[in-house]
């Protein structure tokens, strides 16, 4: 796969920041900082990054409770995405969604979805208004391999199928859906072929690979803004932390968490990729650590400066009048 520069420091970039928001939130949580639950996304940051390069702001995507990683592919501020989950009146939200809940509509981010298997539903939406429109805008629904389960999951894909729409069904199996395996979970050993059975191409790639997700997602853009209907990528993942901040994850060896994290990097994969083949420095990556590094402190110094929501914006933003 040829790629310019550009390209390639661009994804490097923004894998970067989704895994230094990451860690910086992780701390802030674990200090009693940050209100409500938190779910990391590190370790899956080739996927975001791989699916939303293909997008713009006129492109949908629906994500999972686990969104800050594709926040943050598809072009949201960060600092106001770290205002919000701190829960402060100037985030995404007003302070109201916190991190389960963080969306930017101007950047066709629907958002993160604390319903397991609740964006597919809302991408199909998305991708129907597109079609209805005669617009060549697309959806993207992002769910874990538990959500795969959803029957939410099942109707939307038929619906796509059926009435041909522009959608991508992504689903990122990072191996465990909370605390449960998916060997155990998932009936079939393959959740791209029960996707298939729907109608629809379906792909399986290393979820670790920003590469090979980049090259499936070009596949998948292409046919829906074409009109040729909707495509299903299942990207195999680990994710480095629990479910939530402070899983203890008695399910998970000490062997398995040093293995993944050691093994399963794929910002680590990306940096050995692109300088084996002199197509970026190492002096210029860490240049962008750097850089990235200043800017997520920024966030979150200001995170905690800023005010929190006035007592009356309580009963703002409850009901919606059309």
């Amino acid at each position: 796969m040829q790629m310019n520069r550009e390209t390639l420091r661009a994804a490097y970039r923004q894998m970067r920041t989704i895994r230094t928001f990451e860690e910086n939130v992780d701390r802030a949580f674990s200090n009693g900082e940050i209100p409500g639950f938190v779910h990391l996304y590190s370790g899956q940051e080739a996927i975001a990054v791989g699916v939303c390069q293909h997008l713009d702001d006129r492109d949908y995507i629906g994500s999972t409770h686990r969104g800050h990683g594709h926040c943050i592919a598809k072009g949201c501020d960060v600092e106001g995405m770290m205002l919000e989950i701190f829960g402060k009146a100037d985030g995404l939200c007003g302070g109201k969604g916190g991190s389960m809940h963080i969306a930017d509509l101007d950047r066709g981010m629907l958002g993160a979805n604390a319903i397991v298997g609740g964006s597919p539903p809302l991408a199909v939406g998305a991708a129907l208004t597109a079609k209805t429109l005669g617009t060549d805008r697309i959806a993207v629904s992002f769910t874990g391999d538990g959500g795969s389960n959803q029957g939410t999951m099942f109707e939307a894909m038929n619906m796509a199928v059926v009435l041909k729409l522009p959608v991508v069904f992504v689903v990122e199996n990072n191996g465990y859906g909370e605390a449960t395996g998916v060997e155990y979970a998932v009936g079939t050993k393959d959740i791209a072929a029960r996707a298939a059975g729907f109608g629809m191409p379906a792909m399986t790639v290393d979820g670790l690979d920003y590469f090979a997700v980049h090259a499936a997602m070009e596949e998948a853009v292409a046919r829906a803004r074409s009109g040729a209907g909707p495509t299903f990528i299942l990207a195999r993942c680990v994710r480095h932390h629990g479910h939530y901040c402070g899983d203890p994850q008695t399910y998970r060896s000490k062997q398995e968490l040093e293995k993944v994290r050691a093994e399963s990097d794929p910002l680590m994969a990306f940096r050995r990729r692109v300088t084996e083949a002199a197509l970026l420095d190492a002096a210029e990556l860490d240049a962008i650590d750097a850089e990235i590094d200043a800017a997520i402190v920024a966030a979150v110094t200001a995170a905690r400066a800023a005010a929190e929501p006035a007592p009356a914006a309580l009963l703002s933003d409850v009901y919606v009048s059309y």
